[in-house]
């Protein structure tokens, strides 16, 4: 059975494309050759913090960048670091691409400077508050048998646990129905979450972003480093914080897609509700993303209001009909820059596309069997 998946987005500038030279190093078009970036990082340099300062971009992406810099610029100045990082962005993002990052961002300060919090504790990390304590305990642990200690992989590449504290998830809810209500007495145009939704709201829009950052940052990076670096867990620097919801006068259901991330969490937040179950069918590169399903790669997943589910955007998903009540979820799609660059390079993404994995023991079964043919005729080819 072939599918016909859609790929869920934002409206998010895309970077250009890169060159590279033969001694592992990108190099940016149009760019002096001063100007340039390793292809592999330092692993073992720790960056600057470039929290606080007035930047265009997300400090995240600085500190990710920085591994990646020269080794002779790793022992200079943070200013003098971010001075070369910032040029190497503004030369890597077109105009046009900058001029709508400034527009998002000037509409994004309208809606904070005119829209009153309802519930201010909520826009800053307060982890005891917002998290059970399983999870703070396998975080703080950082190890991979303490995640999984507090997790189910009930298919491959999906994992779900137990996350949000039900007042965490009461005052979310709360703070969400106050904007939409703003939003229709103010009568604001607001920016749906993507692409594929119609009801929903970007929680970045309205003062939340520092928070999901931190969110991302301290506690879905530790966990994605250890289950995702091969989709570039280790380096995510930049998230898209939204929740979606469902009903009966609400979005119903959500068809066959992949997230516009490299790593999704999704946990619901509630309210009462009935149907709506996630169902995955395996995770797939760009050229295989609408062959066949195999029979491993099935999996049908109930919400649970405070339980997370984490997995791969590339993993092939969709969301039954909710057929009554009113279910709304939270959205954290983080993003790796580094990987999305270094992706361009990439030919085989076996080690985490299932087709692509399928494809290469195939190609060594039969690499295997033509060996195997042509010793057995070595054997009885008759000495001369």
């Amino acid at each position: 059975m072939s599918l016909d998946v859609t790929r869920k987005e934002t409206q998010q500038p895309r970077p250009p494309s890169t060159s590279h030279n033969g001694n592992g190093v990108a190099v940016l078009p149009n760019m002096a050759m001063t100007h340039r970036l390793r292809l592999n990082p330092n692993t073992e340099h720790n960056p600057e913090s470039y929290e606080g300062l007035q930047l265009e971009f997300s400090p995240l992406l600085f500190s990710s960048l920085e591994r990646y810099l020269p080794p002779p610029m790793l022992s200079l100045s943070r200013d003098s670091k971010l001075h070369y990082m910032r040029d190497i962005i503004l030369r890597y993002s077109p105009e046009g691409e900058r001029t709508r990052v400034q527009r998002h961002r000037e509409y994004r300060q309208r809606i904070i400077s005119h829209y009153p919090p309802l519930h201010r504790e909520l826009y800053a990390m307060h982890a005891s508050n917002f998290f059970v304590p399983s999870f703070l305990k396998a975080i703080n642990e950082n190890k991979e048998e303490s995640f999984r200690s507090i997790m189910a992989e009930p298919t491959v590449g999906v994992f779900t646990f137990e996350m949000l504290q039900p007042r965490f998830c009461e005052l979310l809810l709360s703070e969400v129905e106050n904007f939409e209500k703003w939003v229709h007495e103010t009568k604001f145009r607001i920016m749906r979450p993507n692409t594929m939704n119609k009801f929903g709201a970007v929680l970045d829009d309205f003062g939340l972003e520092t928070m999901l950052d931190k969110l991302m940052e301290d506690f879905i990076r530790p966990i994605s480093k250890v289950f995702f670096s091969d989709v570039g867990g280790s380096t995510l620097d930049s998230h898209h914080g939204f929740v979606v919801e469902y009903g009966i006068d609400r979005d119903v259901e959500l068809g066959f897609h992949v997230d516009d991330s490299e790593v999704t969490l999704n946990v619901c937040l509630g309210k009462q509700f009935s149907g709506g179950d996630l169902f995955f069918r395996g995770v797939r590169c760009d050229k295989h993303v609408n062959t066949e399903t195999q029979s491993d790669e099935i999996l049908d997943y109930s919400h649970v209001p405070g339980r997370a589910v984490l997995h791969r955007g590339r993993h092939r998903h969709g969301a039954r009909a909710t057929t009554s009540g009113h279910r709304v979820n939270l959205l954290l799609w983080c993003r790796s820059s580094v990987f999305r660059e270094l992706r361009k390079y990439q030919k085989d993404f076996s080690s985490w596309c299932g087709e692509c994995q399928r494809e290469k023991k195939e190609r060594q079964h039969v690499s295997i069997a033509a060996t195997k043919q042509e010793l057995l005729k070595r054997e009885r080819k008759p000495a001369t």
